[in-house]
């Protein structure tokens, strides 16, 4: 049987003027610790450096704008929670609206075959859900006026 090198398992060195990454030192705006790994040999995260402090700025306003350009397309195109049928449709018109405004092209038209394919899809799926909910009112109504009358499940005779 072989027998293990002296040198198993390896250990590195560690690297010259490296030190352990402790975090950052800073302090977040409610005075709790930053909690965010500090650059290597730097006291500070690269949210904290001071040395960043023009990307970051840059980062936040870009970050800012996304949200305000957000808020105000929702509120142009007055959608609402896509999430639900209403606001799944409502973004199907808009698309197909503004499909249908651009140049002639192939893929406009598949734009415009597949915003149609969801909506047939959309169409279908309500309806089944309110045949469902009809159908579930109707027996629902079935069985309490049976529940009065008599047991759902009567006691066998035996």
């Amino acid at each position: 049987m072989a027998s293990r090198s002296p040198y198993w398992p390896p250990s590195l060195p560690p690297r010259r003027g490296s030190a352990p990454n402790r975090g950052c030192t800073a302090t977040t705006a409610d005075g709790r610790p930053c909690g965010s790994p500090a650059l290597v040999g730097e006291p500070f995260c690269h949210m904290h450096h001071p040395d960043h402090a023009a990307e970051v700025a840059e980062a936040r306003r870009v970050g800012g704008l996304r949200h305000r350009k957000e808020a105000t397309l929702t509120a142009v195109y007055d959608l609402g929670d896509p999430g639900t049928i209403e606001g799944a449709v409502r973004l199907l018109h808009i698309a197909a609206l503004e499909t249908l405004a651009l140049e002639n092209s192939v893929p406009r038209n598949r734009t415009l075959v597949a915003v149609a394919s969801t909506s047939v899809r959309v169409i279908e799926v309500t309806d089944l859900a309110d045949r469902i909910a009809a159908l579930e009112s109707a027996v629902g109504l079935d069985r309490a006026r049976h529940e009065a009358d008599e047991p759902a499940f009567p006691e066998s005779e035996t």
